[in-house]
């Protein structure tokens, strides 16, 4: 099918042609890559703190009930051992200092100290338990080989000591640094120590620190199960926004690019509105004048000269009938349609081809039900007929079969129209212009004939399609409402000739 839609987008004005050159802005495709950069970052984040405060939360709490625990113990051993309420277990941990304390009985004494630290030893989850003096030195261990160091430079150990509180700390692996971190056996994940400040009598002043280790195993658990809950959850929210997100930008981007469309489609009709009525002005008498001086001169003129005569007679009334188009697919289209006979419509723009399909030996294969109601207009469905089996006619010049079939759908309540020709047909870049305004494959076409037929269709609420191929052809199938009841299930018989 020869196409009636122009090439003219190569000249033009050069603003046009540099706005043609410009690269749009891609909506969707920012919004993609943004949004996607955006919404990671921040469910890594939150990721990220939300795991931190977990481990961080989770280690307090459990170091401050350690805590709790070992002075609630220290308490009770000095009560259970019968000490005076005037000496308590903090000052009792250092066995260099038991001569302080001459009026308690240095086995009693011995037995509650024993009994304390076999308590701080057996504790659940216990890596390693050191008992400091008020000098830093290590009194008492679960490890004996470090009793009798000398700690210096533990900033954590001095917090504790001026701070007069608990101090705390996670780890995943041992520091070599660290002389007093000596465990017997490796922590596997995570471990917490422990700073416990023992208090005199007054409790105003830090006489001992004990130190605990702890893979507190339960604990360890809970954490790697908020770790895959946290990030669980923070994976599939963000991909949830994203999509969400994405799912309205590309809806959104979708009509922006149909509006565009339509509005550069407005623009350009208002533009050939104006260019159409300066043409019918300027070129509808002229053409008129012309015809007829031609048709005066071909009654007299030679035989020769005869030919030379039609052959203007006939460029002028080519030129009448652009202008002619131009006019119609500018005119505004009212909205009200008709019901209209689709085959009775057929059969009287193949009429008016009868003499064009018997000069090119153009075989008509046409398969159509008893009866079929379209609506629309029934001046513009002649328009796209025409339009429709001109293009297939002038793309078979040297004969060729033109297909005409009509079958219902969407349960009846549409009618698909297809117009075929075995044509030279286009190639895939032509057959993405086709409905471009201005866009042709015919030499001397003006290329608003399938944008008139597109926009009629669209107008009345159907549509147009079009397929080819090169050396085998163009099909062009269009979607008509039915008119008022009519169905197409209706008319199960066909005709065809």
């Amino acid at each position: 099918m020869v196409l009636n839609s122009d090439d003219a987008a190569a000249s033009g004005p050069p603003d046009a042609r540099l706005a043609r050159h410009q690269q749009p802005f891609n909506l969707l495709r920012w919004f993609s890559l943004v949004s996607l950069l955006i919404i990671a970052s921040v469910a890594a984040a939150l990721g990220y703190v939300s795991t931190r405060f977990v481990v961080n939360d989770s280690v307090e709490r459990d170091a401050m009930l350690t805590a709790q625990f070992i002075q609630a113990m220290a308490q009770a051993e000095v009560r259970h051992a019968r000490i005076p309420a005037t000496v308590t277990m903090g000052e009792l941990l250092d066995p260099r200092l038991d001569a302080l304390h001459p009026g308690l009985d240095a086995s009693v004494v011995a037995d509650a100290r024993i009994e304390f630290l076999d308590h701080v030893e057996h504790l659940p989850d216990t890596l390693l338990a050191n008992v400091y003096a008020m000098d830093r030195t290590i009194v008492w261990s679960t490890n004996p080989q470090l009793i009798g160091r000398k700690i210096e430079g533990d900033d954590d150990l001095d917090e504790s000591f001026a701070s007069r509180t608990p101090v705390s700390a996670s780890y995943h692996k041992a520091a070599d640094e660290r002389e007093e971190q000596q465990f017997e056996r490796e922590p596997r994940y995570l471990f917490i120590e422990n700073y416990i400040p023992m208090f005199d009598a007054s409790g105003s002043q830090v006489v001992s620190m004990v130190e605990v280790y702890k893979e507190p195993q339960d604990l360890v658990r809970r954490i790697q199960r908020g770790y895959v809950l946290i990030w669980s959850s923070s994976i599939i929210g963000g991909v949830l926004i994203y999509l969400g997100l994405f799912w309205i930008v590309r809806r959104g981007a979708a009509m922006l690019a149909s509006q565009q469309r339509r509005l550069v489609a407005s623009e350009t009709f208002a533009a050939l509105g104006e260019m159409s009525s300066a043409v019918a002005h300027s070129l509808r008498n002229p053409l008129a004048t012309i015809r007829s001086s031609a048709e005066l001169a071909h009654e007299v003129a030679s035989e020769p000269a005869q030919k030379n005569i039609a052959d203007i007679i006939g460029q002028v009334d080519r030129m009448s009938r652009w202008v002619r188009e131009l006019l119609v697919s500018l005119r505004p289209a009212s909205d009200e349609a008709e019901a209209v006979d689709l085959l009775g419509a057929i059969d009287d723009a193949l009429a008016s081809f009868s003499g064009q399909i018997e000069r090119y030996r153009v075989e008509v294969m046409v398969n159509t039900p008893l009866a079929a109601s379209v609506s629309i207009q029934p001046m513009l469905l002649t328009q796209i007929l025409n339009s429709l089996f001109a293009n297939a006619l002038e793309a078979m010049p040297k004969g060729g079969r033109l297909g005409i079939e009509v079958t219902p759908e969407q349960g009846g309540r549409q009618w698909r129209m297809v117009v075929s020709d075995s044509g030279k047909g286009m190639s895939q870049q032509q057959e993405r212009m086709v409905f471009k305004p201005f866009f042709t494959t015919k030499q001397g076409g003006l290329g608003v004939g399938l944008v008139l037929v597109k926009r009629i269709m669209e107008r009345f609420g159907g549509s147009v399609s079009l397929t080819s191929r090169e050396e085998e052809g163009t099909r062009v199938s269009l979607i008509f409402n039915v008119a008022g009841g009519d169905h197409g299930t209706q008319h199960p018989a066909g005709r065809g000739r």
